[in-house]
């Protein structure tokens, strides 16, 4: 079952469409019901890595000169950047060449 608390409170209308169409898909439920999670925690991840680019880019227009803390930003973005890749390649099946 999927989980509605983790998906933001405007798309339960959408979770609920989505959870009738996987019960008239019957036995399949379990790959639906994984690439949808997924696609939920992408969708997360990469608004997260929009919130830090802009949390970037005002520091560098306020002037704000701390070296440390741009670091840190960066290193968060580039973390989340990773994780985003991570799960977009649960989304591909893994094709043997």
């Amino acid at each position: 079952m999927i989980d509605l608390a983790c998906l933001p409170s405007k798309s339960h209308n959408c979770a609920e469409r989505m959870l009738d169409a996987i019960k008239r898909l019957g036995g399949r439920t379990h790959a639906v019901m994984s690439d949808f999670s997924v696609q939920a925690r992408l969708a997360e991840l990469r608004q997260e890595h929009r919130d830090l680019d802009a949390a970037i880019a005002a520091l560098i227009v306020s002037g704000d000169t701390d070296q440390l803390r741009m670091a840190r930003l960066k290193r968060q973005k580039l973390r989340l950047k990773d994780e985003i890749t991570a799960w977009e390649r649960q989304l591909v099946p893994d094709i043997i060449a």
